[in-house]
């Protein structure tokens, strides 16, 4: 059974920074696009950042270019994102997502098969 937990949300002042974990269990190949998005209440999920686990191969949305980072440490398992320059537009529940079929550059929530159950950002101002 595929497992994944997000840790790391938070509340948090406005230019600051938090670092999302996602730990995944029961993935059956090395081989998969692991994959943050954010939904903000009334709004649709969106991808934030993406991740080949096989390649590293990165993605961001424009509108964290430069202020996100996503990595992953194989041997744990576990993809990271950091956040930096955190705004109050950031504030979401963040979700990371894993499919094997995925693509790192086009970031479609409903071709994801597998979802942690989200952990919440909250940035005032």
């Amino acid at each position: 059974e595929v497992r994944l937990v997000e840790s790391g949300g938070g509340l948090v002042q406005a230019g600051g920074s938090l670092k999302l974990s996602c730990a995944a269990s029961g993935l059956p190949s090395d081989d998969y696009v692991i994959g943050w998005f954010r939904q903000a209440p009334g709004k649709e999920r969106e991808g934030v950042s993406s991740i080949s686990t096989l390649d590293g191969t990165t993605y961001y949305t424009d509108s964290v270019k430069g202020r996100f980072t996503i990595s992953s440490d194989n041997a744990k398992n576990t993809v990271y994102l950091q956040m930096n320059s955190l705004k109050p537009e950031d504030t979401a529940v963040y979700y990371c997502g894993a499919d094997h079929w995925a693509m790192v550059d086009r970031m479609i929530a409903e071709e994801y098969d597998h979802w942690g159950h989200g952990t919440q950002v909250t940035v005032s101002s």
